[in-house]
């Protein structure tokens, strides 16, 4: 059963960075479509960025365009989000989520099959 664990998270000032990490410890995720989601305190969890499984072409919602990055590692273990820049309205709770059906990539919250258990992002002066 795959595992998503994430890390990074924390509290930083507004304008500062920070890198989250997902690992599934014992597994590849070279052929998982992967993705960040994140919710905020009496929000709907939204979508954040995504890469794909067949070609690592990533995409972002409007909100986080330029100034967070998704990546894998060279071994493709590790999933990456640099998130640079942060306002206040990125705090939230961010999770990683892997969709081992898919061919691409995809927003559809239902095809991930595996969510991690997230890590929490505050950002405050």
């Amino acid at each position: 059963q795959l595992r998503l664990v994430e890390s990074g998270g924390g509290l930083v000032q507004p304008g500062g960075s920070l890198r989250l990490s997902c690992a599934a410890p014992g597994f590849n995720l070279e052929h998982y479509a992967m993705g960040w989601f994140r919710q905020a305190p009496g929000k709907k969890r939204e979508r954040v960025s995504c890469i794909s499984n067949t070609d690592d072409i990533t995409h972002y919602a409007d909100s986080v365009k330029g100034r967070f990055t998704i990546s894998r590692d060279d071994a493709k273990t590790t999933v990456y989000l640099q998130m640079n820049s942060l306002k206040p309205e990125d705090t939230a709770t961010y999770y990683c989520a892997a969709a081992g059906h898919v061919q691409g990539w995809t927003w559809r919250e239902y095809e991930y099959d595996y969510w991690g258990q997230g890590t929490q992002v505050t950002v405050s002066s």
